[in-house]
């Protein structure tokens, strides 16, 4: 993509449809931890682990040098780590304060000329008019979006014809938080996950409106463009990233437990379970 500005068009953003009070409660959420947020609470050891592998699949389904689009970029570590590889980032989030902390990011790492950073929430990818060849999204920002269908078929129309969707996911099924909560009497926040529709769940005093996914029931909404070519559990066997002192005290044993989850996460069965799951899906 060229460098400079993103050329954007006045379309459809779905809210109308949606509930956005909902979507500045989201927002505002984000706002409200983005100064701190490259800390424990956005970017532990746990984080950067699972944050690695997602890396990792960008680089082998998209060649250097091509143009990527972050949807739900952050403080912009992903963007940067992309930017340093070769490629072209536009990265696009719902929170103005994490749009500009990537500036920022951006600007004292010299990579301006390869990093747009654009305040639009995925429910407003209808204003984007360029084109990709990759798409990722890291760490749960699909989430937080009511119209999944009508983030796929977006997606495929931003995407060039054999592009890849690299998406971190929150699952529906963690066993950690399960064992976590109800071994401490929170059953109801044991169970949370297994809610249907948006789930209010806290944060910095804020509410984060969350949708919950098993990885088939996600690819569902993109199977008419997409074709689901892989997906694996994320932080399965080792503990969630808000459990990160349990991991800094047993840190031996945890790093067997990661030994399992990469030789284990991409097992028929195991997959559908975690923290996250990392799902890749080509444009036809």
């Amino acid at each position: 993509m060229p460098n400079g500005a993103v050329r954007m068009e006045r379309g459809s953003d779905w809210t109308s449809s949606l509930d956005e009070g909902q979507l500045l409660d989201t927002q505002h959420a984000f706002d409200s931890v983005a100064a701190d947020y490259d800390g424990p609470r956005g970017n532990n050891e746990l984080i950067q682990r699972m944050r690695v592998s997602l890396w990792e699949t960008v680089l082998e389904k998209v060649p250097v040098g091509s143009d990527l689009l972050d949807l739900g970029c952050g403080t912009g570590i992903d963007a940067i780590e992309f930017a340093r590889c070769g490629y072209q980032v536009t990265a696009t989030d719902w929170s103005p304060q994490m749009v500009g902390r990537t500036r920022s990011r951006a600007a004292v790492a010299g990579m301006e000329s390869r990093v747009t950073a654009t305040h639009l929430g995925i429910h407003q990818l209808g204003q984007l008019q360029e084109q990709f060849d990759g798409i990722y999204s890291n760490f749960g920002p699909l989430n937080c979006v009511p119209d999944m269908p009508a983030v796929a078929g977006e997606c495929a129309r931003l995407l060039r014809p054999g592009g890849h969707l690299v998406f971190s996911v929150i699952g529906r099924i963690c066993p950690w938080e399960v064992l976590h909560y109800v071994s401490r009497g929170r059953f109801r926040r044991a169970g949370v996950r297994a809610s249907r529709g948006a789930t209010a769940v806290g944060m910095n005093r804020h509410t984060i409106w969350t949708y919950y996914y098993l990885p088939r029931e996600f690819y569902r909404a993109f199977a008419e463009h997409f074709t689901l070519e892989s997906y694996r559990a994320l932080s399965l066997f080792l503990p969630p990233p808000y459990l990160v002192d349990y991991y800094r005290r047993h840190r031996r044993w945890c790093e067997r437990l990661g030994r399992l989850d990469d030789r284990l996460g991409g097992w028929p069965l195991l997959r559908e379970m975690g923290d996250h799951f990392l799902i890749v899906m080509r444009r036809r």
